[in-house]
């Protein structure tokens, strides 16, 4: 069984991600009985909406404590401490600290919106592949509208996934005017490259929300959050036509794996040398929110 490695930007290593649920994962998209049950049920939100039914009860607050020292999470980040939570699902949608996630100061620059692995490329038309050689983006499919994709398809397009251990909520990549968040409905597939690897159309299918920020230096951004197979849910917190500053809090995933997708006009932004060298070699790259994820094209 092939592992899942990535690029750590902060520890400069190659590293093999800890899945959580991963022989679970394996069995469901890798085995005849996994699938049938997958296409039977698991996709279906009812699944997952009774596993986050699960996650909020307050005995699974139990789970808190072994999940901190499983995947070595580190609490004095947190906003409020792990035995404040009422249940898992508390916890995992967690405030952290300020001064946890610094949040980068160039007007010049645009920042991840999340904790998580991420993918960039220029060209959201040209891309060749994601996790596996010839996995394109059905950009139409993606944005539920042949117009917007017609006009994004040149431009720069970033795929941030979320691990279950990760931070779980996230925040605005620029400043700017957001809209009504749009939802478009659909099932909940797992987005662990496990599964993308098979296929890339989970992202386009799956029950997801588009929002458009408008921003001073980088035009109209489209902003994505996708749901996967044991989210409960995607919450927006944020105003709808009220001003954002960069970094700003914009929504959280309750329990499970997710990802957001941001989208950039053509022309608007020069993506990290870092984000791109490694996506062309289909290898995330992990970044914490509120680091650089590009610049203004112009500033060279």
């Amino acid at each position: 069984m092939e592992n899942i490695r990535y690029f750590n930007r902060h520890t400069g290593n190659l590293e093999t991600e800890q899945v959580y649920g991963e022989a679970s994962l394996r069995w469901t998209y890798g085995s005849p009985l996994g699938k049938l049950a997958l296409a039977s049920f698991i996709k279906r939100p009812f699944f997952s909406a009774w596993f986050g039914r699960r996650m909020s009860r307050r005995a699974s607050a139990a789970k808190i404590a072994p999940f901190i020292a499983q995947y070595g999470l580190d609490p004095a980040e947190f906003a409020e401490p792990p035995e404040s939570f009422a249940s898992f699902n508390e916890f995992f949608y967690r405030k952290l600290k300020p001064a946890a996630r610094p949040i980068e100061t160039d007007d010049g620059a645009a920042v991840f919106p999340a904790d998580g692995r991420h993918l960039g490329f220029a060209r959201a038309a040209g891309i060749d592949g994601v996790f596996v050689k010839g996995q394109r983006f059905d950009l139409p499919a993606l944005l539920g509208d042949d117009s917007l994709a017609a006009r994004y398809a040149e431009g720069a397009l970033v795929l941030s996934r979320l691990c279950p251990v990760d931070y779980h909520r996230f925040h605005f990549p620029l400043a700017g005017i957001p809209g009504e968040p749009c939802a478009i409905a659909g099932p909940l597939f797992s987005v662990s490259p496990i599964a993308l690897r098979r296929r890339l159309a989970y992202l386009w299918t799956n029950k997801r929300t588009l929002t458009r920020l408008a921003t001073r230096d980088f035009g109209t951004v489209l902003l994505l959050e996708i749901g996967a197979t044991c989210v409960g849910s995607i919450r927006q917190t944020y105003t709808p036509g009220r001003p954002v500053t960069k970094g700003a809090e914009k929504g959280y995933f309750a329990f499970g794996g997710s990802s957001t997708l941001t989208l950039f006009e053509p022309g608007a932004i020069r993506l990290e040398d870092d984000l791109l060298d490694h996506s062309a070699r289909q290898t995330e790259l992990y970044a914490r929110v509120g680091t650089r994820m590009g610049t203004r094209a112009h500033l060279g």
